[in-house]
Protein backbone atom coordinates (compact mmCIF):
# COMPACT_ATOMS: atom_id res chain seq x y z
CA UNK A 1 0.00 0.00 0.00
CA UNK A 2 2.92 2.47 0.79
CA UNK A 3 4.17 1.72 -2.78
CA UNK A 4 1.51 2.01 -4.09
CA UNK A 5 0.44 5.40 -2.42
CA UNK A 6 4.01 6.83 -3.19
CA UNK A 7 3.53 5.98 -7.05
CA UNK A 8 0.32 7.82 -7.20
CA UNK A 9 1.76 10.90 -5.30
CA UNK A 10 4.62 10.80 -8.00
CA UNK A 11 1.96 10.52 -10.72
CA UNK A 12 2.68 7.06 -11.60
CA UNK A 13 -0.14 4.59 -12.15
CA UNK A 14 -0.23 1.11 -10.77
CA UNK A 15 -1.37 -2.23 -12.82
CA UNK A 16 -1.29 -5.51 -11.25
CA UNK A 17 -0.79 -9.05 -12.92
CA UNK A 18 -4.11 -10.93 -11.88
CA UNK A 19 -4.09 -14.40 -12.27
CA UNK A 20 -7.34 -15.64 -11.71
CA UNK A 21 -6.90 -19.03 -14.28
CA UNK A 22 -4.45 -21.34 -12.55
CA UNK A 23 -2.79 -21.46 -9.04
CA UNK A 24 0.38 -23.10 -7.44
CA UNK A 25 0.55 -26.76 -5.50
CA UNK A 26 2.33 -25.84 -2.80
CA UNK A 27 0.69 -27.16 0.67
CA UNK A 28 0.31 -24.04 1.77
CA UNK A 29 -1.60 -22.44 -0.69
CA UNK A 30 -4.86 -23.36 -2.04
CA UNK A 31 -4.34 -27.34 -3.78
CA UNK A 32 -6.59 -29.65 -1.55
CA UNK A 33 -7.75 -26.82 0.27
CA UNK A 34 -9.50 -28.82 2.76
CA UNK A 35 -8.11 -32.36 1.95
CA UNK A 36 -10.27 -32.70 -1.65
CA UNK A 37 -10.87 -30.78 -4.88
CA UNK A 38 -12.15 -27.22 -3.21
CA UNK A 39 -10.75 -24.63 -5.48
CA UNK A 40 -9.78 -27.25 -8.91
CA UNK A 41 -11.22 -29.35 -10.53
CA UNK A 42 -11.86 -32.70 -9.32
CA UNK A 43 -8.74 -35.45 -10.27
CA UNK A 44 -8.36 -36.97 -13.65
CA UNK A 45 -10.18 -33.79 -15.37
CA UNK A 46 -8.82 -30.93 -16.12
CA UNK A 47 -7.13 -30.35 -12.60
CA UNK A 48 -3.58 -29.45 -13.85
CA UNK A 49 -2.49 -26.95 -16.02
CA UNK A 50 0.55 -27.09 -18.81
CA UNK A 51 2.46 -25.26 -16.16
CA UNK A 52 1.99 -28.22 -13.65
CA UNK A 53 -0.36 -25.96 -11.54
CA UNK A 54 -3.72 -26.38 -10.81
CA UNK A 55 -6.73 -24.91 -12.61
CA UNK A 56 -9.83 -23.16 -10.87
CA UNK A 57 -12.77 -24.54 -11.50
CA UNK A 58 -15.47 -21.58 -12.33
CA UNK A 59 -18.39 -23.71 -12.39
CA UNK A 60 -18.84 -23.27 -8.50
CA UNK A 61 -20.09 -20.42 -7.46
CA UNK A 62 -17.99 -20.10 -4.27
CA UNK A 63 -14.65 -20.04 -6.14
CA UNK A 64 -15.98 -16.94 -8.66
CA UNK A 65 -16.74 -15.33 -5.50
CA UNK A 66 -13.67 -15.66 -4.50
CA UNK A 67 -11.87 -14.78 -6.88
CA UNK A 68 -14.22 -11.55 -7.75
CA UNK A 69 -13.60 -10.54 -4.10
CA UNK A 70 -9.86 -10.91 -4.72
CA UNK A 71 -9.81 -8.86 -7.75
CA UNK A 72 -12.26 -5.98 -6.11
CA UNK A 73 -9.93 -6.15 -2.82
CA UNK A 74 -6.86 -5.18 -5.01
CA UNK A 75 -8.63 -2.32 -6.36
CA UNK A 76 -10.55 -1.22 -3.79
CA UNK A 77 -7.65 -1.61 -0.77
CA UNK A 78 -4.51 -1.77 -2.36
CA UNK A 79 -5.87 1.09 -4.95
CA UNK A 80 -3.97 -0.45 -8.11
CA UNK A 81 -5.20 1.32 -11.39
CA UNK A 82 -5.99 -1.65 -13.30
CA UNK A 83 -5.38 -5.38 -13.62
CA UNK A 84 -3.62 -7.31 -16.10
CA UNK A 85 -5.41 -10.78 -16.42
CA UNK A 86 -3.01 -13.58 -17.20
CA UNK A 87 -4.04 -16.14 -19.89
CA UNK A 88 -7.64 -15.47 -20.51
CA UNK A 89 -7.36 -18.21 -23.43
CA UNK A 90 -7.51 -20.82 -20.66
CA UNK A 91 -10.93 -18.94 -19.77
CA UNK A 92 -12.05 -18.93 -22.72
CA UNK A 93 -11.73 -22.17 -24.24
CA UNK A 94 -11.00 -25.52 -22.20
CA UNK A 95 -7.20 -25.56 -22.04
CA UNK A 96 -6.79 -23.00 -23.89
CA UNK A 97 -7.36 -25.04 -26.89
CA UNK A 98 -9.88 -23.77 -29.39
CA UNK A 99 -10.39 -27.48 -30.70
CA UNK A 100 -12.16 -28.43 -27.82
CA UNK A 101 -14.34 -25.50 -27.74
CA UNK A 102 -15.17 -22.51 -25.36
CA UNK A 103 -15.68 -23.05 -21.53
CA UNK A 104 -18.94 -21.40 -20.55
CA UNK A 105 -18.51 -21.39 -17.09
CA UNK A 106 -15.33 -19.44 -17.48
CA UNK A 107 -16.72 -17.17 -19.60
CA UNK A 108 -19.95 -16.44 -17.66
CA UNK A 109 -17.43 -15.55 -14.55
CA UNK A 110 -15.18 -13.68 -16.73
CA UNK A 111 -17.99 -11.54 -17.78
CA UNK A 112 -19.96 -11.56 -14.36
CA UNK A 113 -16.42 -10.28 -12.38
CA UNK A 114 -15.50 -7.74 -15.58
CA UNK A 115 -19.02 -6.05 -15.01
CA UNK A 116 -18.90 -6.03 -11.53
CA UNK A 117 -15.10 -4.16 -11.66
CA UNK A 118 -16.36 -1.44 -13.93
CA UNK A 119 -19.29 -0.66 -11.78
CA UNK A 120 -17.35 -0.45 -8.75
CA UNK A 121 -14.61 1.31 -10.50
CA UNK A 122 -15.27 2.62 -13.48
CA UNK A 123 -11.86 4.32 -13.88
CA UNK A 124 -9.78 0.96 -13.23
CA UNK A 125 -8.14 -1.16 -16.69
CA UNK A 126 -9.12 -4.81 -17.19
CA UNK A 127 -6.41 -5.86 -19.77
CA UNK A 128 -6.74 -9.20 -21.51
CA UNK A 129 -3.31 -11.34 -22.31
CA UNK A 130 -5.19 -13.62 -24.68
CA UNK A 131 -3.31 -14.83 -27.74
CA UNK A 132 -6.55 -16.53 -29.61
CA UNK A 133 -8.96 -15.00 -32.08
CA UNK A 134 -12.12 -14.77 -29.78
CA UNK A 135 -14.20 -12.06 -30.59
CA UNK A 136 -15.49 -9.32 -28.45
CA UNK A 137 -12.73 -9.38 -25.67
CA UNK A 138 -12.97 -5.76 -25.64
CA UNK A 139 -16.50 -5.21 -26.24
CA UNK A 140 -18.53 -4.29 -23.23
CA UNK A 141 -20.96 -7.47 -21.20
CA UNK A 142 -23.78 -5.61 -22.03
CA UNK A 143 -23.13 -5.79 -26.26
CA UNK A 144 -21.83 -9.52 -26.03
CA UNK A 145 -18.28 -9.21 -25.17
CA UNK A 146 -15.91 -10.44 -22.02
CA UNK A 147 -15.79 -6.78 -20.87
CA UNK A 148 -11.56 -6.18 -20.79
CA UNK A 149 -10.78 -2.29 -21.72
CA UNK A 150 -7.76 -3.55 -23.88
CA UNK A 151 -6.03 -6.98 -25.10
CA UNK A 152 -2.85 -7.74 -25.53
CA UNK A 153 -1.63 -7.96 -29.73
CA UNK A 154 0.20 -11.04 -28.85
CA UNK A 155 0.45 -11.42 -33.12
CA UNK A 156 1.98 -7.93 -33.48
CA UNK A 157 4.69 -8.90 -30.46
CA UNK A 158 5.39 -11.68 -32.09
CA UNK A 159 5.68 -10.65 -35.69
CA UNK A 160 7.57 -7.95 -35.22
CA UNK A 161 10.03 -9.20 -32.39
CA UNK A 162 11.22 -12.23 -35.29
CA UNK A 163 11.21 -9.31 -37.76
CA UNK A 164 13.99 -7.51 -36.06
CA UNK A 165 15.48 -10.70 -35.42
CA UNK A 166 15.96 -11.54 -38.67
CA UNK A 167 19.16 -11.32 -41.37
CA UNK A 168 18.85 -7.41 -42.94
CA UNK A 169 18.71 -9.17 -46.23
CA UNK A 170 16.03 -11.26 -45.81
CA UNK A 171 13.31 -8.82 -44.22
CA UNK A 172 12.31 -8.04 -47.91
CA UNK A 173 10.67 -11.45 -47.59
CA UNK A 174 9.54 -10.71 -44.36
CA UNK A 175 8.11 -7.28 -45.45
CA UNK A 176 4.70 -7.69 -44.72
CA UNK A 177 5.49 -8.95 -41.03
CA UNK A 178 4.89 -5.57 -40.17
CA UNK A 179 1.72 -4.84 -42.23
CA UNK A 180 -0.27 -7.67 -41.21
CA UNK A 181 -1.01 -6.19 -37.71
CA UNK A 182 -3.33 -3.42 -39.42
CA UNK A 183 -5.32 -5.99 -41.14
CA UNK A 184 -7.24 -6.84 -37.67
CA UNK A 185 -6.19 -3.85 -35.60
CA UNK A 186 -10.02 -2.87 -35.90
CA UNK A 187 -11.48 -5.61 -34.39
CA UNK A 188 -10.38 -4.87 -30.40
CA UNK A 189 -8.97 -2.22 -28.28
CA UNK A 190 -4.98 -3.38 -28.76
CA UNK A 191 -2.21 -2.79 -26.38
CA UNK A 192 1.74 -3.17 -27.83
CA UNK A 193 3.47 -5.47 -25.17
CA UNK A 194 6.89 -5.34 -24.93
CA UNK A 195 7.32 -7.14 -21.44
CA UNK A 196 6.90 -9.75 -19.07
CA UNK A 197 8.27 -12.74 -20.60
CA UNK A 198 9.82 -11.48 -23.44
CA UNK A 199 12.35 -9.83 -21.02
CA UNK A 200 13.00 -13.06 -18.68
CA UNK A 201 13.10 -17.01 -18.71
CA UNK A 202 16.23 -16.58 -21.06
CA UNK A 203 14.26 -15.21 -23.55
CA UNK A 204 16.66 -12.18 -23.89
CA UNK A 205 15.84 -8.17 -23.49
CA UNK A 206 14.84 -6.07 -26.05
CA UNK A 207 17.88 -4.68 -27.52
CA UNK A 208 19.81 -8.24 -27.39
CA UNK A 209 17.33 -9.46 -29.62
CA UNK A 210 17.92 -7.03 -32.40
CA UNK A 211 19.97 -8.83 -34.98
CA UNK A 212 23.92 -8.46 -35.23
CA UNK A 213 26.64 -7.63 -32.90
CA UNK A 214 26.89 -4.81 -29.93
CA UNK A 215 26.99 -1.74 -31.88
CA UNK A 216 24.43 -2.79 -34.61
CA UNK A 217 21.34 -3.55 -31.76
CA UNK A 218 21.27 0.02 -30.48
CA UNK A 219 20.15 1.94 -34.06
CA UNK A 220 17.32 -1.11 -34.73
CA UNK A 221 16.64 -0.71 -31.40
CA UNK A 222 15.77 2.75 -31.57
CA UNK A 223 13.95 2.01 -35.38
CA UNK A 224 11.43 -0.77 -33.14
CA UNK A 225 10.57 1.72 -30.92
CA UNK A 226 9.62 5.02 -33.43
CA UNK A 227 7.94 1.55 -35.20
CA UNK A 228 5.83 0.94 -32.05
CA UNK A 229 5.37 4.40 -31.53
CA UNK A 230 3.82 4.80 -35.08
CA UNK A 231 1.51 2.37 -34.45
CA UNK A 232 -2.22 2.09 -32.99
CA UNK A 233 -2.82 0.94 -29.89
CA UNK A 234 -1.26 1.80 -25.98
CA UNK A 235 2.34 0.72 -25.46
CA UNK A 236 3.49 -1.49 -22.80
CA UNK A 237 7.47 -1.51 -21.94
CA UNK A 238 9.38 -2.87 -19.35
CA UNK A 239 11.57 -1.50 -16.69
CA UNK A 240 15.15 -1.51 -17.68
CA UNK A 241 14.10 -1.64 -21.89
CA UNK A 242 14.64 2.49 -21.76
CA UNK A 243 18.38 1.98 -20.49
CA UNK A 244 19.36 -0.46 -23.19
CA UNK A 245 19.97 -3.35 -20.55
CA UNK A 246 21.24 -6.46 -21.77
CA UNK A 247 20.30 -8.33 -18.63
CA UNK A 248 17.59 -9.92 -18.35
CA UNK A 249 15.20 -8.37 -15.88
CA UNK A 250 14.91 -9.83 -12.03
CA UNK A 251 12.94 -9.35 -8.92
CA UNK A 252 16.62 -9.95 -7.30
CA UNK A 253 18.28 -6.74 -7.64
CA UNK A 254 17.69 -3.53 -8.93
CA UNK A 255 17.94 -2.23 -12.86
CA UNK A 256 21.81 -1.78 -14.06
CA UNK A 257 21.66 2.15 -13.55
CA UNK A 258 25.31 1.80 -13.78
CA UNK A 259 25.41 1.16 -17.92
CA UNK A 260 24.04 5.17 -18.34
CA UNK A 261 28.14 5.82 -17.78
CA UNK A 262 28.63 4.53 -21.21
CA UNK A 263 27.93 6.85 -23.96
CA UNK A 264 25.84 4.78 -26.42
CA UNK A 265 23.56 3.60 -23.32
CA UNK A 266 23.30 6.78 -22.59
CA UNK A 267 22.25 8.26 -25.79
CA UNK A 268 19.84 5.14 -25.92
CA UNK A 269 17.88 6.65 -22.81
CA UNK A 270 17.74 10.10 -23.88
CA UNK A 271 16.79 9.06 -27.17
CA UNK A 272 13.99 7.00 -25.36
CA UNK A 273 13.00 10.00 -23.14
CA UNK A 274 12.33 11.99 -26.13
CA UNK A 275 10.50 9.42 -27.71
CA UNK A 276 8.12 9.26 -25.02
CA UNK A 277 7.79 12.88 -24.60
CA UNK A 278 6.28 13.44 -28.03
CA UNK A 279 4.04 10.60 -27.44
CA UNK A 280 2.79 12.62 -24.71
CA UNK A 281 2.88 15.98 -26.69
CA UNK A 282 1.38 15.04 -30.28
CA UNK A 283 -2.07 13.89 -30.31
CA UNK A 284 -1.90 11.94 -33.43
CA UNK A 285 0.18 9.68 -31.70
CA UNK A 286 -2.43 8.15 -29.60
CA UNK A 287 -5.69 10.58 -29.01
CA UNK A 288 -7.32 8.63 -32.54
CA UNK A 289 -5.53 5.25 -31.82
CA UNK A 290 -8.42 3.31 -32.51
CA UNK A 291 -10.46 5.48 -35.08
CA UNK A 292 -10.65 4.73 -38.54
CA UNK A 293 -8.46 7.98 -39.62
CA UNK A 294 -6.20 8.01 -36.57
CA UNK A 295 -3.69 5.81 -38.94
CA UNK A 296 -2.84 5.34 -42.83
CA UNK A 297 0.13 3.67 -44.73
CA UNK A 298 1.23 6.44 -46.99
CA UNK A 299 3.11 3.56 -48.48
CA UNK A 300 4.07 -0.18 -47.67
CA UNK A 301 5.01 -1.72 -50.51
CA UNK A 302 8.89 -0.67 -50.72
CA UNK A 303 9.77 -4.66 -49.92
CA UNK A 304 13.03 -4.71 -51.72
CA UNK A 305 14.03 -1.38 -49.92
CA UNK A 306 12.43 -2.36 -47.18
CA UNK A 307 10.91 1.05 -46.62
CA UNK A 308 7.81 2.07 -44.49
CA UNK A 309 5.77 5.77 -44.80
CA UNK A 310 3.19 5.91 -41.81
CA UNK A 311 0.68 8.89 -41.21
CA UNK A 312 -0.63 9.12 -37.83
CA UNK A 313 -4.00 11.74 -37.81
CA UNK A 314 -5.38 13.43 -35.04
CA UNK A 315 -8.03 16.31 -36.11
CA UNK A 316 -5.57 18.92 -37.62
CA UNK A 317 -2.57 17.33 -36.02
CA UNK A 318 -0.76 15.06 -38.82
CA UNK A 319 2.48 13.34 -38.20
CA UNK A 320 4.31 11.18 -41.41
CA UNK A 321 6.94 8.24 -40.07
CA UNK A 322 9.34 7.51 -42.15
CA UNK A 323 11.11 3.48 -41.67
CA UNK A 324 14.27 2.37 -43.31
CA UNK A 325 14.38 -1.47 -41.62
CA UNK A 326 17.38 -2.45 -43.47
CA UNK A 327 21.45 -2.50 -43.41
CA UNK A 328 21.63 -0.83 -47.53
CA UNK A 329 23.38 2.41 -48.07
CA UNK A 330 21.30 5.35 -47.63
CA UNK A 331 18.15 5.18 -49.64
CA UNK A 332 16.78 8.39 -51.32
CA UNK A 333 13.17 7.73 -50.66
CA UNK A 334 10.48 9.64 -52.89
CA UNK A 335 7.18 10.02 -52.23
CA UNK A 336 4.13 12.14 -52.48
CA UNK A 337 1.25 13.67 -49.72
CA UNK A 338 -1.67 15.95 -50.37
CA UNK A 339 -2.36 18.64 -48.35
CA UNK A 340 0.85 19.81 -47.48
CA UNK A 341 2.95 23.00 -47.41
CA UNK A 342 6.21 21.35 -46.22
CA UNK A 343 7.43 18.74 -43.46
CA UNK A 344 9.47 19.47 -40.39
CA UNK A 345 11.74 16.94 -38.40
CA UNK A 346 11.03 16.14 -34.73
CA UNK A 347 13.15 12.86 -34.17
CA UNK A 348 15.28 11.33 -36.14
CA UNK A 349 16.30 7.84 -34.45
CA UNK A 350 20.54 8.46 -36.51
CA UNK A 351 21.25 12.13 -34.98
CA UNK A 352 24.52 12.12 -33.57
CA UNK A 353 23.62 12.88 -30.10
CA UNK A 354 21.52 9.50 -30.03
CA UNK A 355 25.00 8.03 -31.35
CA UNK A 356 23.62 7.71 -34.54
CA UNK A 357 25.87 9.71 -37.75
CA UNK A 358 23.52 12.02 -39.10
CA UNK A 359 23.77 15.58 -38.13
CA UNK A 360 20.78 16.86 -36.35
CA UNK A 361 18.64 19.51 -38.52
CA UNK A 362 15.04 20.67 -38.08
CA UNK A 363 14.92 22.42 -40.64
CA UNK A 364 12.06 22.38 -42.66
CA UNK A 365 12.01 20.46 -45.90
CA UNK A 366 10.59 21.73 -49.02
CA UNK A 367 8.44 19.39 -51.83
CA UNK A 368 7.91 20.06 -55.48
CA UNK A 369 3.78 20.53 -56.26
CA UNK A 370 2.77 17.98 -58.51
CA UNK A 371 -0.81 17.55 -59.62
CA UNK A 372 -0.99 14.64 -57.44
CA UNK A 373 0.27 16.91 -54.62
CA UNK A 374 3.46 17.63 -52.87
CA UNK A 375 6.48 15.46 -53.81
CA UNK A 376 9.46 15.25 -51.25
CA UNK A 377 12.61 12.98 -51.35
CA UNK A 378 14.25 11.98 -48.47
CA UNK A 379 17.43 10.54 -47.18
CA UNK A 380 16.83 7.51 -45.27
CA UNK A 381 20.40 5.96 -43.43
CA UNK A 382 20.37 2.16 -42.60
CA UNK A 383 18.30 1.07 -39.74
CA UNK A 384 17.42 5.06 -39.88
CA UNK A 385 13.67 6.41 -38.78
CA UNK A 386 12.66 9.75 -38.82
CA UNK A 387 9.35 11.24 -37.30
CA UNK A 388 8.17 14.62 -39.14
CA UNK A 389 5.25 16.72 -38.48
CA UNK A 390 3.35 17.25 -41.66
CA UNK A 391 2.42 21.32 -42.18
CA UNK A 392 -0.71 21.77 -43.66
CA UNK A 393 -1.05 23.90 -46.75
CA UNK A 394 -2.03 27.41 -46.55
CA UNK A 395 -5.72 28.55 -48.34
CA UNK A 396 -5.61 30.30 -51.34
CA UNK A 397 -6.05 33.91 -50.33
CA UNK A 398 -8.79 35.40 -52.72
CA UNK A 399 -7.37 38.34 -54.36
CA UNK A 400 -8.11 42.23 -52.98
CA UNK A 401 -10.61 44.10 -54.76
CA UNK A 402 -9.65 47.91 -54.30
CA UNK A 403 -13.08 50.23 -54.57
CA UNK A 404 -12.63 53.08 -56.72
CA UNK A 405 -13.07 56.35 -55.06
Amino acid sequence: MELIDTCHRAGIGVILDFVPVHFAVDGYALNHYDGTTLYEYPEKEDNYSEWGSCNFIHARGEVCSFLQSCANYWLSVFHFDGLRMDAVSRLIYWGGDSNRGTNPASIHFLKRMNQGLHQLHPDSMLIAEDSTNYEGVTCPVEYGGLGFDYKWDMGWMNDTLNYFKQYPWERKNEYHKLTFSMMYFPNEYYLLPLSHDENVHGKATIVQKMFGDYEQKFPQARLLYMYMYAHPGKKLLFMGSELGQLREWTEQQQQDWDILKYPIHDAFFRYMTELNKLYLKEPALSADDYAPDGFRWVDCHQEQRCIYAIERRAGDSRLLILLHMSDEGTQHYTFTLQDCAGLKPLLHTDWERFHGNTKESKAILKGDVTRDGTQFTVDLPPFGGILLRILPELPARKPRTVKKA
